[in-house]
């Protein structure tokens, strides 16, 4: 890719697409409903920004990133915080070795020069005033100014965007302007429980069928309980219950022979209570009956 443009005698250096292992797994109506909105159907049509909102780990990020790749167009990906200034989301000045300022241009920036896909992860940690500075591009204008650079851009027409946004997470409250610029609103909740096997087996190809079924039950149970471990927990317990059977396995027997179930069970209970705490050890199924002590 070009490194640098030039635009009114500025010149901006940059950033790089994301090239991640994101797959998304089921609810193929969720990825309908975002292709959707960034379809254009006439050419005095606009494309829209979608707003996914959901519980963290639910997967609200990788089914942005899969949809776009669906349209392959390079992904640029846009961490906000609360500390996210106007100038992060933009253009920022920074010194180079000849000690001149140059000018890079955020991932955002990026895509849209480029006619790529923007997703602004966690939307709703970010204060006013870096809204603000998006509006434009988020409605019929399609343009960006940057008063730290002096410039106007605007987006290829090829850009799309769309915004990530924990439904427990806000630093700040969405200001109202730019509610009726991220439309439409995808709600991801909870998968099924075959669809959360399958985002567990994608995730964990090295587990086997009983460390799987273990704690796709433990999700679901707990979903049901309302509790807000997502697939993202159930992941991280799997890998690690994993890893404390490999460690003890090493010790205690010869890997010609295969753990118990029991044995199993155990390091799924130390994985979930060193993840995500003691009481979340109640939703994990108890284990077979032996007669092993």
């Amino acid at each position: 890719m070009n490194k640098k443009v030039t635009i009114d005698d500025v010149t901006l250096h940059l950033s790089h697409p994301d090239e991640l292992p994101m797959i998304w797994v089921g609810q193929k109506e969720l990825m309908d409903q975002i292709l959707a909105a960034w379809l254009v159907v006439d050419q005095n049509d606009l494309p829209l920004n979608p707003r996914l909102i959901g519980k963290p780990g639910v997967g609200k990020t990788t089914l942005a990133y899969a949809a776009a790749k669906k349209l392959n167009r390079e992904v640029y990906m846009f961490q906000a915080t609360m500390d996210t200034r106007p100038e992060d989301l933009l253009v920022t000045p920074v010194i180079s070795e000849a000690g001149k300022i140059q000018y890079v241009a955020s991932s955002i920036v990026t895509a849209m020069i480029r006619g790529g896909v923007a997703i602004l992860d966690e939307g709703n940690r970010m204060s006013e005033k870096s809204w603000a500075s998006l509006a434009p591009l988020l409605d019929t204008r399609r343009y960006v100014e940057s008063i730290v650079a002096g410039i106007k851009i605007h987006a290829h027409s090829d850009f799309r965007i769309c915004a990530t946004m924990n439904d427990d997470a806000s630093t700040f409250e969405l200001p109202e302007y730019i509610h009726s610029r991220l439309q439409p609103q995808v709600f991801i909740d909870f998968p099924e429980r075959e669809e959360e096997k399958e985002i567990l087996a994608q995730n964990l190809p090295f587990a086997d069928d009983m460390i799987l079924n273990y704690v796709v039950d433990f999700l679901q149970v707990s979903h049901l309980a309302q509790e807000r471990y997502t697939v993202r927990d159930g992941i991280n317990i799997g890998r690690y219950a994993i890893k404390l059977l490999s460690t003890q396995r090493k010790l205690k027997w010869p890997r010609r022979v295969p753990p118990s179930a029991r044995h199993v069970h155990r390091c799924l209970d130390e994985a979930i209570q060193l993840i995500l705490g003691q009481e979340a050890r109640g939703y994990l199924s108890p284990p077979p009956d032996e007669g092993e002590k």
